[in-house]
Order: structure tokens, then sequence, then C-alpha cells
């Protein structure tokens, strides 16, 4: 599991029953702030579709599961430490939440739509949804700055002597962020702000800052608790808004998620994670039918519970991953089984980098690789593509 999916947002909002219901894990809920104190850290699962029917194969996953040709590949899901406003400057347990928020590569925002707890996390009425998106992208370009702002001073210390290049103290100093040098070169230049700091006022850093952020931490929202009418009515509202075009949002309701979830263990109904119907297969009450019926009319109007959504979401289309299946051009992953492994890897992978994500053995002696649905050989420098089956020849 080479992704890391942070799970975040103020306390009270469902962040724990969002993770437990992607990972079926027992993480403590309750209504009240910092239910969770330490990180969790669970598997979970995004959906790919197999590629083993292709090659008129069933596949045997070493890892994961394949349900009804559909993959369900594991990642890791980070439930962070509650986040309060001032968390930058160390309240509630903001050290914490952003030394564990800084291993997640993508971050899903669970935000409560409803409107029923307040920014710090408190049972209220009316809160406004926008409060809470705006608070954590504030914590987090307001925590970029500080170490942006260290940079520059260690730039103006001539740190590196002669060499008087901005961009190589700010990617040293936000090296923690997984960025680089030519990428804030490419943000100082796109911003327009000229490559001297000494020239940069406090609205030029916060933008950079802010920028930065967005490419190294994007950020999805996961609008919480969509099954009420409010939330519907606020999320019209806000998705419409302009200021809110930079992000994604996906309806939501972990509470159904988990129900179903649970449901399918009993053998009350036949569900798979992240589809928009399931089937009552088990005797069930008058009340518990009105009440998956309930959920029926929910996940057919918004396409699924949102969980699994949120999750794909951030991982496929704002992160731009791709999966890669191992195999021969005869479906064969290896002697040990039929399509056996599914890699998630960075958007624009190339043979060479998924030889070496398999073994740095198998890197260093890559000769080439071939593609298995057209059986041809393909080279070191062939940029992969969602759902390819490659074959690596190597020497080793």
């Amino acid at each position: 599991m080479s992704y890391k999916i942070g799970l975040v947002g103020k306390p009270s909002v469902g962040k724990s029953s969002f993770f437990n219901a992607a990972t079926m894990n027992d993480v403590p809920e309750g209504a009240y702030p910092f239910t969770t104190i330490d990180p969790s850290i669970g598997e979970a699962y995004v959906r790919v579709e197999c590629a083993a029917p292709e090659f008129d194969e069933s596949c045997t996953p070493s890892v994961g599961y394949c349900d009804h040709g559909m993959r369900f590949v594991p990642v890791k899901l980070v439930d962070v430490a509650g986040l309060i406003p001032g968390a930058h400057e160390g309240k509630g347990l903001g050290n914490q939440f952003l030394t564990d928020l800084n291993e997640a590569d993508v971050l899903v925002h669970v935000v409560d739509f409803s409107g029923e707890t307040d920014i710090e996390g408190e049972a209220t009425e009316g809160h406004d949804p926008r409060e809470d998106i705006d608070f954590l992208e504030n914590e987090l370009d307001m925590w970029y700055l500080d170490i942006l702002e260290k940079g520059i001073d260690r730039y103006r210390s001539g740190y590196h002597g002669e060499e008087k290049d901005i961009e190589i103290d700010l990617a040293e100093q936000m090296s923690a962020f997984k960025t680089n040098k030519d990428e804030i070169k490419q943000v100082i230049l796109a911003l327009d702000i000229g490559l001297d700091p000494d020239e940069w006022d406090d609205e030029d850093k916060e933008a950079l800052a802010r920028e930065i952020r967005k490419r190294t931490k994007p950020i999805i929202i996961a609008a919480n608790k969509m099954d009420k009418p409010v939330s519907q009515a606020n999320f019209e509202e806000i998705t419409a808004d302009e200021e809110y075009e930079h992000l994604t949002f996906v309806p939501t309701s972990a509470h159904a998620e988990k129900a179903l979830k649970k449901a399918d263990e009993g053998g009350v109904v036949e569900y798979q994670p992240g589809s928009n119907d399931f089937d009552i297969v088990g005797d069930v009450s008058g009340e518990q039918e009105t009440g998956l019926e309930q959920i029926r009319e929910f996940i057919a109007e918004y396409g699924g519970t949102g969980v699994q959504q949120s999750l794909e979401n951030a991982l496929f289309d704002v992160m731009g991953a791709i999966a890669i299946f191992p195999g021969s051009a005869n479906g064969k992953s290896d002697s040990q089984g039929v399509f056996r492994d599914c890699f998630i890897l960075p958007e624009g992978s190339t043979t060479e980098d998924f030889a070496y994500h398999l073994h740095s053995d198998i890197g260093d002696g890559l000769l080439h690789g071939i593609d298995c649905h057209s059986k041809r050989q393909i080279g070191s420098d062939h940029e992969l593509t969602h759902r390819d089956v490659v074959e690596i020849v190597s020497t080793n």
C-alpha cells in the first residue's frame, strides 16, 4: 500500500464514523470533541475493474479481494486527531495533528453539511459548512506559510553562498511536503511574483504558500450527513458558489455505508461497497425495511453512500494515480496464481518506474516491457495508463 489517504475534519462531524465505515474497524465514535486522540491507521479499498476477464481468467488476489469483476485494492486510511482553529499555533491537538497529517498524500475533509456542529465541534443549529471548509484550508495555509518564511530566512542568511536561487532554499525547507525546487519555481513563475523574495509582500507569500499547499496536500470534501434535507440544501448552495470551484465535493453518508456493510456481514443484504443499490436477502422487521429503503433512495439519488467514492475520487481523480496489473501475455502473473497483484502508481509512471516499484533489482536489469493487451513491446520510458497489464522483461 504505497498511498496514504488522510481523513481530516473538526471534532464530531462523523469522521470516525467515516473511518469505521471505510475500514470496518472499531475506532471509538462519539458526538464530543477529540473522540480520536491518536491517529488510527486502517486498511480501506479502492475499486479497479479487474483485468482478468479480458484474458478469460479468474483472478487470485494476493491482497484485497475481487467481487464480481471488481478488484478492491488496499490503501492506507489515516484518521487524524481532531482539528480546531488555531492548530497551526499549537491549539488543541494542533502540533500532533499537523505532524500526523504530513504523512498523507491526499486529504479527505469530512464536513457536517447539516450544520449541526459548530466550529469547535459542539452541537448547534444553522452552522454554515463553509466555515469548516475555510478553516481547514486556512490552518494548512498558515502552516505552510510559517515554513515558507523559514525558507526565506534561510535564503537571506546566505546558506548557499553565491548560489542565490530562492527555490532551492524553499525546497529544502519544505522537503517534508514532498515538493522540489522545480515545482516551487513553477509556482513562483505562475504567480508572477518574481524570484526575489525581498520584493514579496505578505499577500505574495500567502499566495505562494497556498498554491504549494494545494499541489502537495490536495483536498476533497466528503459532504457528510447528506441523508438530511438541510444538508442537501447546503450542498446545492455551496457547490454553486464560485469560491469553492477549486474543490471536489462528494455527497456522503458514512452512517448509511456502515449500516449496509453490517447488514451485508449479517446476511441481511447483499451489498458491494460503492454500489448504488443492494438486495435484501434476509428476514427484516418492518422498521428495518423502512430504514433500508430510505438508504436505497439516498444511494440511488447520489450514486452510492459517498464513502467509497470519496476515497477513489481522492486517489484517482485528484491525485491522478493509476492502477497497473503485472502479468504476461497469457494473463498469468506468475506460477503462484493469476493476476495476483494490482499496484497503485503515480500519474505519469513509466515502464521503468513500474519495474523499480516491483523490485530494485528488476529495475536495474530492465530490458523492456510488454503491453499484455496488444502483446507489443514497450520501452522503459513508455508512459503507462490506468489498468494497463504489463510484463516486465529484466535480466534480473
